[in-house]
C-alpha cells in the first residue's frame, strides 16, 4: 500500500523513534529522517558502555534504522563494522517491519589510553577496517552484501561513499548522537541518549541526471569522464550540510521542524513515519537449537555445576539449560 504524504502541519509530529519519509519534489530529491530517544536509551542503557562506545553505536544504530525502514520486503538488515581500534566490532540489525537490536565490543585498555591521550574522534576509535551493509530476505535467497572500507573518516561520511560507489546514487547522510544530563518530574537527575539522523538522496526522473561528479576519476587520469554536478542536488546537498548536530537530536526540534528549516522554500512533504522499536529476535528455542549442535565433550566443557549458561549478546538475557538434557539431544 502506498505511503500517504502530507504536507508539513497536517497532522501531528510524529515524535522519538518514528522514522519519517519526506520528499523535496523542487529538487527532486528524497530521503527519511529521524530522532531516537527511549528505544536507543533503553539499548544502551542495558550494555551501559562507556559514553565514547555508546556515542558510537548510537550513530549505528540510527543509520541502521533510516535504512532498514526503506525495505519493501520482509528480511533482516544488518550494519557491522569490524576494525582495528579500540571498539573493535559495531553491530546493529533491523528485522522488518520495525525490530531493532544492537551491540558493540570494545578493549577497555586500549580504549583507557584512547580516551586519555584525547583520541576520541570516531575514526579513531574504530581505527582502520570495514564498514558493511547486509540485506538478508531470508532462507530462499542469498544474502547481499556491500563493503567500504573505514578509511579514517567519519561514520555518515563513511556511508556516503557507499552509495556513490555501491549504488551509484547522489546521496548525503547525516548522523548525530547526544547524552543528555536533566531531571526527572521529581527533580532527581537523569541521564538519557539521543540520536538522530537523516539520509537525503537524489532521484531525478532522468537516469542522465544522476551522475556525480568526477564518480570515475580524479585530476589527471586518463579516459576518465567527469560530470558536472546537477544544480538540483548541488542545492540539497549543500542544505543538508548546514545542519548542525544539536538539530538532529533536540527533542525541541523534531523532524518535522528540522525539514521545514531545511526545505520550505523547496515545498518539502512528509509521509507517515514508521516506528521502530527495541526488540531482540532471540528466544530460549532458538538458543537451544544451536546449543543441540554441539558435541557431548563441546556441551561437558561448556558446562558448571551440571548447567549451561549462554547470554545473548544483543539483550542481554541469559538462558540456563541443563546439560543433561543437552547431552542426550547430542548422542
Amino acid at each position: 500500500m502506498a505511503e500517504a504524504a502530507a504536507a508539513l502541519g497536517e497532522f501531528d509530529f510524529a515524535g522519538d523513534d518514528h522514522v519519517v519519509p519526506f520528499q523535496v519534489e523542487g529538487l527532486d530529491v528524497r530521503g527519511r529522517a529521524v530522532q531516537l530517544g527511549p528505544m536507543l536509551d533503553a539499548i544502551l542503557e542495558r550494555h551501559n558502555y562507556p559514553a565514547p562506545v555508546a556515542r558510537l553505536l548510537a550513530e549505528v544504530i540510527a543509520l541502521t534504522v533510516l535504512l532498514g525502514t526503506s525495505l519493501k520486503f520482509e528480511g533482516k538488515f544488518t550494519v557491522q563494522t569490524k576494525s582495528d581500534g579500540p571498539v573493535d566490532l559495531l553491530v546493529a540489525d533491523f528485522t522488518t517491519p520495525e525490530n531493532v537490536r544492537a551491540y558493540a565490543r570494545f578493549d577497555q585498555t586500549l580504549l583507557d589510553e584512547a580516551v586519555a591521550a584525547g583520541r576520541i574522534e570516531p575514526e579513531q576509535l574504530l581505527g582502520k577496517g570495514m564498514l558493511a551493509f547486509t540485506i538478508d530476505q531470508g532462507k530462499f535467497s542469498q544474502p547481499y552484501q556491500g563493503i567500504v572500507a573505514l578509511d579514517g573518516a567519519t561514520l555518515e561520511d563513511i556511508a556516503g561513499t557507499y552509495f556513490r560507489q555501491s549504488e551509484q546514487i547522489p546521496t548525503r547522510v547525516r548522523l548525530a548522537a547526544a547524552e543528555l544530563l536533566d531531571r526527572d518530574e521529581q527533580g532527581k537527575p537523569r541521564h538519557r541518549w539521543r540520536a538522530g539522523g537523516l539520509v537525503a538522496q537524489f532521484l531525478p526522473e532522468a537516469p542522465e541526471r544522476m551522475r556525480q561528479a568526477d564518480l570515475h576519476g580524479g585530476d589527471g587520469d586518463e579516459g576518465t569522464v567527469k560530470h558536472a554536478e546537477d544544480d538540483a542536488w548541488a542545492e540539497a546537498r549543500s542544505l543538508v550540510e548546514t545542519i548542525h548536530a544539536d538539530e538532529l537530536t533536540d527533542p525541541q526540534v523534531g523532524v518535522e521542524r528540522l525539514l521545514f528549516r531545511l526545505f520550505h522554500e523547496r515545498g518539502v512533504r512528509v509521509y507517515e513515519p514508521r516506528e521502530v522499536f527495541d526488540r531482540c529476535s532471540c528466544s530460549r528455542e532458538k538458543i537451544k537449537g544451536v546449543l543441540k549442535g554441539f558435541s557431548a565433550e563441546e556441551i561437558e566443557a561448556s558446562q558448571e555445576e551440571g548447567k549451561i549458561a549462554v547470554t545473548c549478546e544483543f539483550c542481554s538475557t541469559t538462558y540456563r539449560f541443563e546439560a543433561e538434557e543437552l547431552a542426550q539431544a547430542a548422542e
